[in-house]
């Protein structure tokens, strides 16, 4: 809302805005009941292409100036946006998924050291365990979209474990779920959700915990965890519950660590785009107002956003941690969009409902990934 107040207090138009952590539950039924919204956010890129191949979204090349756009984003970010050729989405809000959260003032007292890789951050987990204090504290609730934040967990595994070749067949639904490069990233993030020595709460609190306020048990006193995982966004969560925390400071983070080699410096992105379903003077002039950099840097100065727009300038990051997350999404080696985002809806609502049923029963792994293998058979041909 503090990004659309100067267009509305310019143009003399009210936004009236809906949010919910349900968007695209609430979107499908508008959109069916022929009741969409002007613009939306959409879920993520996949679902986009399935309004489009409706042909319920606008292309916006008619409505927004694209060589603008070429100039101000890259082409990896406009090419997520399009589908059949058409410009039907726009990013206006990144984000970098995979960073690891910790308390800094609490792993300095305990001589704990940044691991530098899978095995180093395996080892220091270990250790930690080792004292009686779990080390990780991972929340995987959040409404019909409860098990996203699991999905992370395997989509950061799996491009620094198979790569980047299979990382795309995956999402684009050619790599098997039971193939041995999937599995093994099942079994690896398993070797911390499927232990209880590993997670405070195990896998109840796991289950059942939001995941905005997952990584409180690391800033508890005494801390009750050290460790959490999840996307920049999370320093508005981080700061809302203990407002007098300082970035770098009291908390930081240091990105998911390699632990294949020859995928060294790979990041995990993901990001906010919208979509128009109708075309009215209002509309379109709000959708050019938050394709700006001077929009995105409203919320760029809040906090717990980046910009994919590339004249938004470091300046407008509001702390060293915000401007360290830009600078990691945008000088990484290999980036790839999160994997289920690009997956078909049926796809990757099974993807997170799969997650939960492993956390609560990871014995039924092959079960598991045999049924997400039979939904690969047919959401791709939807």
């Amino acid at each position: 809302m503090a990004m659309v107040k100067p267009w509305e207090d310019q143009s003399g138009a009210t936004v009236e805005y809906t949010g919910t952590r349900d968007l695209q539950a609430v979107l499908a039924t508008r959109v069916k009941g022929g009741n969409p919204p002007d613009l939306a956010g959409l879920p993520s890129p996949g679902v986009m292409d399935q309004y489009a191949s409706q042909g319920k979204l606008v292309d916006l090349t008619s409505v927004v100036d694209m060589a603008t756009m070429k100039q101000q984003y890259s082409s990896d970010w406009l090419t997520l946006g399009q589908a059949a050729g058409k410009q039907v989405g726009i990013f206006i809000k990144a984000d970098i998924k995979g960073l690891i959260w910790y308390d800094v003032q609490n792993f300095s007292k305990a001589g704990y050291q940044i691991p530098k890789s899978w095995a180093d951050l395996m080892t220091l987990s270990q250790k930690i365990a080792g004292t009686g204090t779990t080390p990780w504290s991972i929340g995987l609730e959040s409404g019909a979209a409860s098990g996203w934040p699991a999905a992370d967990w395997l989509q950061d595994i799996v491009l620094r474990q198979a790569g980047p070749e299979v990382y795309d067949a995956w999402y684009k639904g050619t790599q098997k779920w039971a193939s041995p490069e999937i599995k093994q990233a099942w079994t690896t993030w398993g070797d911390i959700v499927a232990n209880a020595k590993m997670v405070y709460g195990g896998k109840q609190y796991m289950l059942a915990t939001n995941f905005g306020s997952a990584a409180d048990p690391v800033f508890d006193t005494p801390p009750k965890a050290y460790l959490h995982h999840q996307s920049s966004f999370i320093t508005t969560n981080i700061e809302k519950d203990f407002p007098k925390l300082k970035p770098v400071i009291d908390f930081n983070f240091f990105p998911f660590p390699d632990i294949t080699t020859q995928y060294t410096g790979a990041v995990q992105g993901s990001g906010d785009l919208f979509g128009m379903f109708n075309s009215t003077p209002q509309s379109t002039s709000l959708i050019k107002w938050l394709t700006t950099p001077e929009a995105q840097s409203i919320w760029v100065k809040r906090g717990g956003a980046i910009s994919p727009n590339k004249l938004v300038s470091p300046d407008a990051y509001p702390d060293q941690i915000s401007k360290e997350s830009a600078q990691t999404l945008t000088g990484a080696k290999i980036v790839r969009f999160s994997a289920d985002d690009l997956m078909p809806s049926s796809m990757e609502n099974a993807m997170w409902k799969a997650t939960l049923s492993y956390v609560g029963d990871p014995t039924s792994l092959d079960s598991i990934l045999a049924h997400l293998d039979t939904v690969r058979g047919t959401a791709y041909k939807q």
